[in-house]
């Protein structure tokens, strides 16, 4: 038997997986299918890329970290599954801005920004912030009293630059909110501010417009919204645990907080703020 040795005669298993998701968002794209249909293979598309983060990127973020030894292959395999992911993604925002939003909004189903908000729109928005939402945000302004939060797998959060000083004099500048899971993403606007359409805001759009009014007497700089993937590999050697169960569960609790392997940030997010979140994370 002969045996091939020259890695041109192999495809790389990762880069495989991201161009099947490249396929399959290619079908977002396809009229023959109905539109909610076209949404779904897109929202297929941000799950599988979520699932391929968690299990397939450690060892290459690792590498890259140092943990592992450093190899050219180990270096090309990195940039070339960032930029394949990078390039799905922004597809992935082409195709939901510029096709899906659009053909929606023919069809009576709008998100709307806050800009694109009319007062009474802008005054229920807000009353809404009040009553169900500002209860359960905390912010943290970091010192060496309040460290950077323990941030979950995959959930929303703000990072904010301030200025000035807060009620005891410190000049602390940067603050995170943490937004709790049980908060729906999206709200829709009650019918009589809706007409005969379906309107719906984000929640990230939501806090974005009161974020000020968390840090009363402070001014916000410049601040973005961010995501981390942590690595969720489950891996439990039946024979080396005296309790399976127990070592599952275990092992399902420390998914939330495993080592990063993706930050997701605003496309205008500031660049200190990107730094600092990277910096944060231990990313490369």
């Amino acid at each position: 038997m002969r045996i091939i040795s020259s890695p041109i005669k192999f495809l790389n298993r990762d880069l495989s997986i991201l161009a099947f998701n490249e396929r399959v968002l290619s079908l977002a794209q396809n009229h023959d299918y109905p539109l909610l249909e076209r949404l779904r293979f897109l929202c297929i598309v941000s799950s599988n890329l979520d699932e391929f983060f968690e299990v397939r990127a450690a060892p290459h973020v690792d590498a890259m970290r140092g943990e592992e030894q450093q190899t050219d292959i180990n270096v090309q395999s990195y940039l070339a599954i960032s930029k394949a992911a990078h390039t799905l993604v922004e597809k992935q925002y082409q195709i939901f801005n510029n096709e899906l939003m659009p053909t929606l909004a023919e069809q009576g189903v709008r998100l709307v920004s806050h800009g694109e908000r009319t007062p009474e729109q802008k005054r229920w928005v807000a009353k809404y912030f009040e009553s169900d939402v500002r209860p359960l945000l905390v912010p943290v302004a970091l010192d060496p009293s309040h460290p950077f939060p323990q941030v979950a797998n995959k959930s929303l959060n703000f990072i904010v630059a301030l200025g000035g000083n807060d009620a005891f004099g410190r000049s602390n500048n940067i603050a995170i909110v943490r937004v709790p899971r049980a908060l729906p993403r999206l709200i829709k606007l009650p019918k009589t501010l809706s007409g005969k359409q379906q309107l719906f805001v984000s929640l990230s759009s939501v806090i974005r417009s009161h974020l000020a009014s968390l840090f009363t007497g402070r001014e916000v700089l410049s601040f973005s919204q961010f995501r981390v993937t942590r690595h969720s590999d489950l891996a439990v050697d039946e024979e080396d645990v005296k309790n399976l169960r127990t070592a599952l569960r275990k092992g399902l609790v420390q998914r939330n907080f495993g080592d990063a392997v993706r930050l997701e940030v605003s496309n205008n997010c500031d660049e200190k703020l990107a730094k600092l979140l990277l910096q944060q994370f231990d990313l490369p």
